[in-house]
């Protein structure tokens, strides 16, 4: 496809997604600017006027994650910031870097076999192969793609269609991830008077764990474009490994501002999700939070998100409202939240609207 062509917009809508030549293929082909389907409304382009340079999320020192201390500082920043770093996690560096790795491997493929992973041609629905956010719905797209993965620990059967180039580090990765995710989850609904995560409950807050490997190509006019725009998760708890590239806004917690969250080796980014924040009844929040993409490196980000099961319902928890406190959310049904998220661009804040009473 020429240039001149990619610039309509329904002949680039088939060249990302029904070609399957995503991202990657526009930025292999010579582009000087990014197309017009691609350029952020100025509203919603970083500002960089409003970077909060003073402040920084907080790191969190796992090490010894039974001490009441580490519980009460990972509960705070749930409650004040949305969002922290976690260290120390037990996870190695080599599992970390070979899954960042294999996913710079997979889009290094020869689009002929990445194509094989589209929706249509994918062997299996546990991976699929997609671009920008949801591209068929939203008015302005995302400069990425990535490869999506719906990981059932005990259902081999699916993994063993994944990517080879990817399929082990993945799965590797997701079986240390796991338990700091149970842990993490643990110590968050404690501070909120559960006491225990019977199954019901563990179907609600970790019943689907989604892992993607994004990749944001080099852009031609990072300035214009979004890797994603603002947006809070629909998840649970989301578990965000970057690379060393950089290029994650966070919103700060009063006011209009944007805090970076710098890449630091062997550190998860760890983000509350709708979820959380409706289950918790505001108490957690879920915040705003973006990607900028580069002019000269590609970057490649492993976020796993934590969601309930489908047909899990979820409110606020019974142990939060004990005291008689009002209810803010009624009680949803995942799948529905979940749909309704990706029925349109990301839009900030407004999915959580949906589940208000």
């Amino acid at each position: 496809m020429s240039i001149a062509e990619v610039s309509k917009a329904s002949d680039l809508i088939d060249f990302l997604v029904n070609q399957g030549n995503e991202v990657k293929g526009l930025s292999q082909i010579g582009l000087k600017n990014v197309p017009e389907k691609f350029i952020q409304p100025q509203e919603e382009r970083l500002d960089f006027t409003q970077i909060v340079s003073s402040e920084s999320i907080p790191i969190i020192d796992l090490s010894n994650c039974d001490d009441p201390k580490v519980a009460e500082s990972i509960c705070d920043a749930a409650e004040k910031w949305g969002f922290f770093q976690i260290i120390n996690h037990g996870i190695p560096v080599e599992v970390l870097e070979n899954v960042l790795e294999a996913g710079h491997k997979f889009f290094e493929l020869p689009v002929e076999e990445r194509r094989k992973y589209l929706k249509e041609n994918s062997p299996t629905h546990t991976v699929q192969l997609k671009t920008s956010f949801s591209p068929l719905a939203e008015k302005v797209l995302e400069w990425k793609d990535y490869l999506f993965h719906i990981y059932d620990s005990e259902d081999e059967s699916s993994t063993m269609l994944w990517p080879a180039v990817s399929k082990d580090q993945v799965l590797e990765y997701m079986k240390w991830a796991k338990t700091v995710i149970v842990k993490l989850l643990e110590v968050l609904l404690k501070g909120l008077n559960v006491k225990q995560i019977d199954e019901a409950l563990k179907s609600v807050v970790m019943g689907s764990l989604i892992v993607n490997l994004i990749h944001y190509p080099k852009c031609p006019n990072p300035e214009l474009a979004a890797g994603a725009g603002r947006h809070a998760d629909v998840s649970s708890i989301t578990m965000l490994l970057q690379d060393d590239v950089g290029g994650l806004y966070v919103r700060e917690p009063k006011g209009d501002g944007w805090i970076h969250v710098p890449p630091v080796k062997g550190a998860l980014v760890i983000n509350i999700g709708d979820v959380l924040q409706i289950m918790s009844n505001d108490r957690y929040k879920s915040v705003e939070h973006r990607v900028i993409v580069n002019a000269n490196r590609n970057r490649v980000s492993v976020p796993i998100f934590v969601n309930p099961a489908p047909d899990a319902v979820f409110g606020p928890l019974p142990q939060v409202l004990e005291n008689g406190e009002k209810p803010f959310y009624k009680q949803v049904i995942y799948s529905d939240y979940f749909n309704y998220f990706f029925s349109k661009g990301h839009e900030g804040k407004q999915a959580i609207e949906f589940a208000k009473l």
